[in-house]
């Protein structure tokens, strides 16, 4: 890692490619999710509301093109960035064609800047002929498939209503490793019926998979959702900071040096948030797992085994 880092952080990583900030531009593209629309349930998973994890930017009126735009001015006024990746956010966007994912990436790609995109989907949503249309354009751009796992655990992913189980998730990392593809789980740490030892596991099984990228995420509680109905009725209880510092700084410690760290807290919007409230403190966070790991000398990879 160099540097004295303690773990491989995406900023880095991107800037070692580039050699400056590059900078995410996060996209909707209107689609939706099978676990919403009826295929697997209408339900949803129990923490997503029903803006699927996204800005709701489409259902306002921005096209692809308009939300770039103004994604651009604002990181250049924030940041000076002069690079960027179009951010695939909003539910699951491998959910559609192959003609249509191709129109949704060519819009977002279009611009000089555009160095590449990062595509938000589920494992049961990917398809050999959706990962040769993605593969296509990794031969000019830095391409990320970022499929949300959760957990490793099935009794959980069934409890949250993930639709799907930890085996379509090794699927799809098999469908996509080998492609130029660089994959991403997305985990989240203190769901409902997860142990810290539990939460572990989940790092040591994507461990052995050989991904290239994690975001982790705290799971915190959004209203209007059945999640928000669980923790009102004292059926779930959140995760305390110093709970989730020690935690997420033993995962680390869990995976291999190479993988990039793309995530290592939630960021939620304090309109939606209904707990928990230190979830909005995240710089303060952010400097809690910084000094847990200077302090008691923990870095990636350490408690990685083969």
């Amino acid at each position: 890692m160099g540097n004295n880092r303690k773990y491989n952080d995406y900023n880095t990583y991107l800037k070692d490619l580039y050699g400056q900030r590059v900078q995410k531009i996060t996209v909707d593209a209107g689609l939706t999710c099978p676990n919403r629309d009826g295929f697997l349930s209408r339900k949803g998973c129990i923490y997503c509301n029903n803006r699927g994890s996204g800005s709701g930017a489409f259902f306002k009126g921005q096209s692809i093109e308009e939300q770039i735009d103004r994604g651009r001015q604002a990181m250049i006024r924030k940041y000076h960035a002069k690079l960027f990746l179009a951010y695939f956010q909003s539910y699951t966007n491998t959910y559609t064609s192959c003609a249509n994912m191709k129109i949704m990436f060519d819009k977002a790609l279009s611009y000089d800047d555009m160095v590449g995109m990062a595509i938000g989907t589920r494992p049961d949503c990917i398809d050999k002929e959706k990962i040769d249309l993605i593969e296509s354009y990794a031969e000019n751009y830095l391409v990320w498939l970022e499929y949300g796992l959760q957990s490793a655990h099935d009794k959980t992913l069934d409890l949250i209503n993930r639709g799907h189980d930890f085996q379509s998730f090794k699927d799809a990392v098999k469908l996509t490793q080998n492609k130029k593809i660089n994959i991403c789980a997305h985990i989240i740490l203190g769901l409902p019926g997860e142990n810290r030892e539990m939460m572990l596991e989940t790092a040591r099984q994507i461990s052995i998979l050989g991904i290239d990228g994690v975001k982790i995420h705290l799971l915190y509680v959004i209203k209007g959702t059945y999640l928000e109905k669980m923790w009102k009725k004292g059926e779930y209880t959140c995760m305390e900071q110093q709970e989730y510092v020690e935690t997420i700084c033993e995962f680390i410690e869990l995976l291999p040096e190479n993988i990039i760290i793309q995530r290592i807290t939630g960021d939620p919007n304090k309109d939606e948030l209904a707990a928990p409230q230190w979830s909005i403190r995240r710089n303060e966070t952010f400097q809690m797992i910084q000094q847990r790991f200077e302090k008691k000398g923990m870095y990636q990879g350490k408690k990685y085994k083969k």
